[in-house]
């Protein structure tokens, strides 16, 4: 059976860098559609407090989702040194699909084709497929791919996620703040080297009371008539299932992998608020019964790029691997964890080990 690895690894983060600075003359109301008698310098330095989200990415104003995507796999192809034709998949990992300046979702034609279009690919049989499954959407799309790798149907895929999230956010919500714009990708491709690459995974869908935790709703300021529909999330519903289920979740793929946290070199969660993932990350630390660890094994972006959703982990791995990210570094013969959380609700977790060169 061979083996999924990485090749190659790409990203796009636009150039509009959003300050807090741009809310100081939005007018916020709360979920019972009151409005916010509080001075915006209050409500946005408590939310940096929390998240410590100081910035994140706008996509600008003339480019689309399909647009990032095509930067991001440009990059990750050449990266991986390959022929698009050879590609036998492109998986795309989005929640909204192609969205348009007034807010509007398109899925038709879909993410992967449009991407596979502006990729000038021929081959009539490189497949292309969308994963909506929330903001675990891409490590899902890896997880597809190591099923098709691993099963011979294809030698050669293109995983790709991105969003632009910014277009679809409520301008009254004050968790709009959260959410911003990106894409990422790499090439995964079969190696007949053994216990590398992809060598455990694992899913979780809880879509009971939990499908109310992360939907699309109207503006909660009831003047606003804009024919469309938002994000809307309960923050503490969703903090608290995230700490309950996602640290345990971790902990099973690790062990399936036959692994332990002292094995992980780095883990790579998505990004959705900071107080959050370092509560995660620390929970899963306690269920092997170690409190005190480096606090570096878990690299954070969300405070300059906020929460890019299905392009978190992505753009993550490729700023580590290129030296973009600090001091971070990944390790040759390490393992690392690629886990996020998400509408649905839904958890996934995979646990990738590098291969010698």
């Amino acid at each position: 059976m061979p083996s999924t690895i990485i090749t190659g690894s790409g990203c796009y983060l636009p150039t509009r860098v959003i300050g807090r600075s741009h809310f100081m003359d939005t007018e916020f109301y709360t979920e019972e559609g009151e409005k916010i008698d509080k001075p915006n310098e209050e409500i946005v330095g408590k939310f940096v407090e929390i998240t410590e989200i100081e910035n994140r990415r706008y996509l600008e104003d003339h480019l689309y989702n399909s647009d990032m995507g095509y930067e991001a796999s440009k990059m990750a192809i050449e990266n991986a040194g390959i022929d698009p034709e050879e590609i036998d998949y492109i998986l795309y990992g989005t929640n909204f699909g192609e969205v348009s300046q007034n807010g509007h979702a398109n899925f038709m034609p879909n993410m992967a084709a449009r991407v596979k279009n502006k990729l000038g690919i021929k081959n009539r049989k490189c497949i292309t497929y969308d994963m909506v499954f929330g903001c675990p959407g891409w490590v899902e799309a890896m997880i597809l791919a190591d099923i098709l790798i691993k099963s011979g149907k294809a030698k050669t895929i293109l995983v790709a996620g991105g969003d632009s999230l910014s277009r679809v956010t409520d301008p009254y919500d004050r968790n709009k703040m959260i959410f911003s714009d990106g894409a990422g990708a790499v090439v995964v491709q079969a190696s007949e080297q053994e216990n590398v690459g992809i060598i455990a995974h694992s899913t979780i869908c809880d879509n009971a009371q939990e499908l109310d935790y992360l939907t699309n709703s109207c503006s909660l300021n009831k003047d606003n008539t804009k024919d469309a529909l938002f994000i809307r999330m309960q923050g503490r519903k969703i903090y608290e299932y995230a700490l309950k289920n996602v640290p345990a979740a971790i902990k099973d793929t690790i062990d399936m992998a036959g692994l332990s946290i002292t094995d992980i070199n780095k883990v790579l969660i998505h990004q959705a608020n900071a107080k959050m993932d370092y509560a995660m990350i620390d929970r899963l630390f306690r269920l092997y019964g170690i409190k005190d660890y480096d606090h570096s094994i878990s690299p954070m972006t969300i405070q300059e790029f906020g929460n890019s959703s299905v392009a978190t982990i992505p753009t993550m791995f490729h700023l580590i691997s290129t030296h973009q990210l600090g001091e971070h570094r990944f390790e040759k013969n390490g393992n690392i964890v690629m886990a996020s959380v998400g509408a649905g609700m839904n958890i996934n977790c995979i646990i990738y080990k590098f291969p010698n060169s």
